[in-house]
């Protein structure tokens, strides 16, 4: 007989669509549950608000891969060699110093003041997308601006050579989707392992043939003179390229989709772009593209809030959930874009606080404020019931948006922080 509770499954279509529900249980019965996600590993996850920030600074969780045990190992840790070797030891997945050191990197390239200097370009970039649409009728958002609009901007704050953003391939964002070695999709998995990394090799020679004044070429550098390793340059970049972008894509259509369902909310929005910093912070908190934290492990067998974790065991932070705790947020299943304060944990807590937070927030506040004065009849064009959220176990969103818009209007020039006409 098992010394562990049976876990709870955290995955089916109707926890995709909406796990709220089953977050509130899990924080009426306590902190911390055992729980197993599609792949069949197990994990224990920590639902509650103060219980989140507590396990967010908990100096004694890790996040280095090597702290695993064999059980976790089996199955959670099934990206292939080598691309497992090459890819996964970005920040994600370091502790102090060697994280200090990494993040020290990157941290200046997405400062608030510079990339608030980038505003107008990344306005220029939202406009030129809704240009391109018809001048009335039905589109799918996604395709037509979340999933371009983010990547752009990215390009932009890292120096990607344009020749090399027309080549990305979206596709490779999904190898964040975990596969499992019997999966019949593993073999397309596989595939896309391998393009992306030709890709980051080839990305990183151009940079060394042709070095900028940019974050890429900063980190090439910081490879040639050894203040990184080969893998962890090839990590980084990979980081950059996936976690920089595909967040913001998702963040994108779920407050989309929160606003849809919420036409009140979305028509006070439309009415007062003056609201858009503080809808935007309420919109992160309302339904966080990043649902669940990467893995965590203690070094050893230990307590956390009562519940004994062995060594090795992976620790899973619900953003989402302790975003929902009615103990620090009032009224906390309604969209209120006049709440204050709201400290809510949507780019995560502590060390590994998102560093791409402040230029999360000004992509947001452009790509709904342009969004909202631009397509001033915004309404969804399918039931809500055929929206499908992605099946990434960490992250929400949806792959397609289809919306009616009436007649796109024509204001693509803006001024001052917030869009206006």
């Amino acid at each position: 007989m098992s010394a562990w509770p049976d876990p709870v499954e955290l995955y089916g279509a109707e926890y995709t669509r909406d796990p709220y529900p089953l977050y509130a249980e899990l924080r009426a019965r306590g902190p911390v549950h055992r729980v197993r996600f599609p792949s069949g590993v197990c994990a224990w996850l920590v639902t509650g608000y103060e219980a989140a920030q507590q396990a967010l600074t908990d100096p004694r969780l890790g996040k280095h891969h090597s702290r695993g045990n064999a059980a976790w190992r089996a199955r959670a840790s099934i990206m292939p060699e080598p691309q497992h070797s090459q890819l996964q030891v970005h920040l994600l997945h370091q502790d102090p110093p060697r994280h200090t050191e990494m993040r020290r990197l990157i941290t200046d390239a997405f400062a608030p003041q510079r990339v608030a200097a980038l505003r107008p370009r990344f306005q220029e970039r939202a406009d030129a997308l809704l240009d391109a649409l018809p001048e009335g009728g039905r589109v799918d958002l996604v395709e037509a601006f979340a999933a371009h609009f983010p990547f752009q901007v990215l390009a932009d704050v890292i120096g990607l050579p344009e020749e090399f953003a027309a080549r990305f391939d979206r596709d490779w964002g999904k190898v964040v989707q975990p596969v499992g070695p019997e999966d019949p999709g593993r073999p397309v998995y596989e595939a896309r392992l391998r393009g992306l990394q030709r890709y980051i090799a080839d990305l990183v020679a151009a940079k060394r043939r042709q070095p900028g004044d940019d974050l890429l070429s900063r980190l090439v550098a910081a490879r040639d003179d050894g203040r990184l390793g080969p893998e962890e340059l090839d990590s980084m970049v990979f980081q950059l390229l996936v976690a920089g972008q595909e967040p913001v894509t998702n963040q994108i259509t779920t407050a989309l989709v929160a606003l849809l369902r919420h036409p009140e909310r979305l028509a006070e929005l439309a009415a007062d772009p003056e609201l858009l910093p503080r809808a935007v912070e309420e919109l992160l908190r309302y339904d966080s593209a990043f649902e669940l934290t990467t893995w965590r492990f203690f070094a050893e067998g230990s307590e956390l809030h009562g519940t004994r974790i062995p060594a090795g065991d992976s620790v899973i932070v619900s953003l989402c959930a302790a975003n929902r705790d009615p103990e620090r947020f009032a009224d906390a299943d309604a969209l209120d874009f006049d709440r204050s304060p709201n400290p809510h944990l949507a780019f995560g807590h502590g060390i590994h606080f998102c560093p791409g937070a402040a230029l999360a927030r000004i992509e947001l506040q452009i790509a709904l404020g342009t969004l909202l004065r631009r397509l001033p009849d915004l309404k969804p064009a399918a039931p809500d019931e055929e929206l499908r959220w992605i099946p990434a176990v960490l992250a929400r969103g949806v792959d397609r948006l289809p919306v009616d818009y009436g007649r796109r209007g024509g204001c693509p020039v803006t001024h001052g922080p917030v869009a206006a006409c």
